[in-house]
């Protein structure tokens, strides 16, 4: 388990699993930002038979408070930058209950997991992006000690369009 001041992450079990797999298709749970169409429930359950959500390549983390509510969960995957292994980094991704909103868990959950990354990992960069519009989620990452980097037009295809995304990252040191 990862320890915070507010939050904790941990892996998921089984219960989390079903919880999780409930909420796949609910839209106040997924916000409009990361609601990227219909996926099947059955679909979270084996991916998590794989490999508990703990692989090096992709991952996911359970965001509880302090007592064991489970406010959300974090999320991270490999991409490349080159054909080298220096050229690995991760982009993280949050998502919290709607009415967990707002009090900082998104914050600390995205510091400690770009924290637990860096330091697992021999990596120089984590990153994560989010839509243009998506303001708060922007204010969490900076707070969070990332730095702004720009924006990738068009990059992601969300609601029947392509939306402009920005790119966060925070680098090892910082």
């Amino acid at each position: 388990m990862i320890i915070g001041e507010k939050i904790n992450l941990r892996p998921y079990n089984r219960e989390d699993v079903r919880q999780f797999a409930a909420l796949t298709n609910d839209l106040s749970y997924s916000s409009e930002f990361n609601f990227f169409g219909l996926r099947s429930p059955e679909m979270v359950e084996h991916s998590f038979e794989e490999d508990g959500f703990l692989h090096f390549q992709r991952g996911r983390l359970v965001v509880t408070i302090p007592e064991g509510t489970v406010v959300g969960m974090v999320s991270y995957h490999l991409l490349t930058y080159g054909p080298n292994d220096g050229s690995r980094v991760y982009n993280i991704g949050i998502t919290l209950m709607q009415e967990q909103r707002g009090r900082g868990y998104g914050t600390e959950a995205q510091s400690l997991l770009a924290h637990y990354l860096l330091a697992t990992y021999p990596i120089m960069r984590v990153e994560a992006t989010t839509d243009v519009e998506n303001l708060p989620e922007q204010r969490s990452l900076e707070k969070a000690g990332f730095t702004r980097e720009g924006v990738l037009r068009k990059a992601q295809w969300r609601n029947g369009e392509h939306r402009d995304i920005v790119v966060y990252s925070k680098l090892r040191g910082e």
